[in-house]
């Protein structure tokens, strides 16, 4: 069965650091993109960040460069999203995703095939 399970959310004060895990069990993330989207309430999901299969290739949404980083560990089966300098606009529902049909990019509109289930960030003081 092909899983992707987020972990490592929660509250945090604006200006600390999170950092997202996206584990994948049932298959190996070797070949495919992976992306970070976020969804808040009332709001439609919108991409994050995402790289690509060969670790190469990576994007940010605008809101989120400089200080979100995204990278890859294929020995763990894992992908990261370093989350810095957190604004209360953060808050939303995480979910990673994994397509294997993007090659070396990766698109940051939510067209992948596998989905997780989401994990919640909240950033407040």
């Amino acid at each position: 069965q092909l899983q992707l399970v987020e972990s490592g959310g929660g509250l945090v004060q604006p200006g600390g650091s999170l950092r997202l895990s996206c584990a994948a069990s049932g298959f190996t993330l070797d070949y495919y993109a992976i992306g970070w989207f976020r969804q808040a309430p009332g709001k439609e999901r919108e991409g994050v960040s995402c790289i690509g299969s060969s670790g190469g290739y990576t994007n940010y949404a605008d809101s989120v460069k400089g200080r979100f980083t995204i990278s890859r560990d294929n020995a763990k089966n894992t992908v990261y999203l370093q989350m810095n300098s957190l604004k209360p606009e953060d808050t939303a529902v995480y979910y990673c995703a994994a397509d294997r049909g993007y090659g070396s990019s990766c698109p940051m509109v939510p067209e992948y095939d596998y989905w997780g289930q989401g994990i919640q960030v909240t950033v407040s003081s």
